[in-house]
């Protein structure tokens, strides 16, 4: 290569693409994967998990943990519950979240170790 990232030669092995392109995930998960990142990429959504990993808590108790409005955590909440992070359960006039299970946070955990290399 002189100079750029483009092949000068136009050599393809056909063999190894095709094993390759056999082993790759659907372009259906990787979407799925992607969509997972970009909820992720919110730092108050990593937030709020990161206290659910402790214990459930309702809104209220996420806004006085976190310095944030009721309505930025209703809102955070409703996008990490459309996406299957997060459950809730109505008590009285309550409402309390939990995360739906601790390989969210492993995630994120392995998103840390990876950072801090």
């Amino acid at each position: 290569m002189s100079g750029s990232d483009v092949c000068e030669l136009k050599s393809i092995r056909q063999d190894l693409v095709e094993e390759i392109s056999e082993k790759m995930e659907s372009d259906e998960v990787i979407e799925d994967t992607s969509n997972l990142f970009k909820i992720l990429s919110d730092y108050n959504r990593i937030r709020i998990i990161s206290a659910l990993k402790h214990h459930e808590l309702c809104v209220c108790e996420l806004s006085l943990l976190l310095d944030m409005s009721q309505s930025s955590i209703s809102h955070q909440l409703r996008h990490l519950r459309h996406n299957n992070i997060v459950k809730f359960r109505k008590e009285q006039k309550q409402i309390f979240y939990s995360l739906v299970d601790d390989e969210i946070f492993d995630l994120i955990k392995k998103g840390e170790e990876y950072e801090s290399k």
